[in-house]
């Protein structure tokens, strides 16, 4: 019988350790890089959506407010002092660019600010210059903001939560899902999103296994509940509804009806399986990982043979 012959070993190259080093700071800065840009793409995503124009709504608001301030240069026959001040109502006024009159506080701070070269030509930019800089200055405008939009979350919340509230909402869904395009993407964004915030779905959610597709193969799902009744009669034994996930997208898949007896519970958090599934089985919870695995990384090298004919 001939003995096979030994599989040559694989030639080392030069830039082995270097692509390796590589691949080993990929790893090591991919995770935090991607954490950074996923939060960095939703902050962008709620300041262009929400944040600018509810600037742009506080400032027209603001600026026409303050627009009432100004006093037209027609209701001063006088027109201005020698210092471009005047005295109107027994309040101290000075002309703007264009010749209309805001009170003097307000034109000096938007002065201090600009200098008189750049000073804004009219009223209304003088206007819109002292809004800016004294309410909508990022460092107040973002706090504020995050509290009404957090505060605005728990408002609605509690009102879908009410009676009256639960009815318009259903009323609004009818609407969504009768139109063409609308009702696929809507669909799919509220499968998703409930499979995620549904705090009743995930408390009384359970991982198990089952031997699926077929004996020896064994596939991870979500217990949902127990089977219909109907089923339940049929099969004349205990029964679980089963949510089989798909790799690497654990928000899709299937349901099945199957025995309780060909269900094998898993001591698995909801979190460690969905990243189990997301990784494709390459993230495995250290006190699940097989003791074949684990011996085989701790044992030692085994010697070399002696050429024959050496001691």
């Amino acid at each position: 019988m001939e003995t096979p012959e030994p599989t040559p070993a694989r030639k080392r190259r030069p830039l082995d350790p270097f692509r390796r080093a590589l691949v080993r700071g990929l790893a090591i800065l991919l995770p935090p890089l991607l954490t950074i840009v996923i939060l960095v793409w939703i902050w962008n995503t709620v300041a262009v959506y929400l944040l600018v124009p509810t600037e742009n709504v506080a400032r027209r608001a603001l600026v026409t407010l303050y627009q009432r301030n100004i006093v037209p240069a027609s209701a001063v026959p006088d027109g201005a002092g020698p210092d471009g001040v005047s005295i109107i109502d027994e309040q101290p006024y000075h002309v703007a660019p264009d010749g209309n009159f805001v009170p003097a506080e307000h034109y000096e701070r938007v002065l201090s600010w600009y200098g008189p070269a750049q000073l804004p030509a009219t009223a209304d930019a003088i206007y819109a210059a002292y809004v800016e800089r004294t309410f909508l200055q990022r460092t107040t405008v973002v706090p504020v903001f995050l509290c009404g939009f957090l505060l605005g979350l728990y408002l609605l919340g509690k009102f879908l939560a009410a009676g009256v509230g639960r009815f318009f909402w259903l009323q609004l869904e009818r609407i969504i899902i009768r139109l063409p395009i609308v009702r696929n993407v809507y669909s799919s964004v509220k499968q998703v999103t409930d499979f995620v915030f549904n705090e009743r779905e995930l408390e009384y959610t359970r991982v198990v296994a089952v031997e699926y597709p077929r004996k020896g193969i064994w596939q991870l799902g979500f217990v949902t509940g127990e089977a219909l009744v109907d089923i339940g009669a049929a099969a004349n034994e205990p029964l679980l509804t089963v949510f089989f996930p798909c790799s690497p997208m654990p928000f899709t898949g299937y349901t099945a009806v199957v025995k309780r007896s060909e269900t094998l519970d898993l001591s698995l958090s909801m979190e460690q399986a969905i990243q189990f599934m997301v990784s494709c089985g390459v993230v495995v919870p250290p006190e699940h990982l097989s003791q074949t695995m684990t011996a085989s990384t701790e044992a030692p090298m085994p010697a070399l043979p002696h050429p024959a004919g050496q001691g």
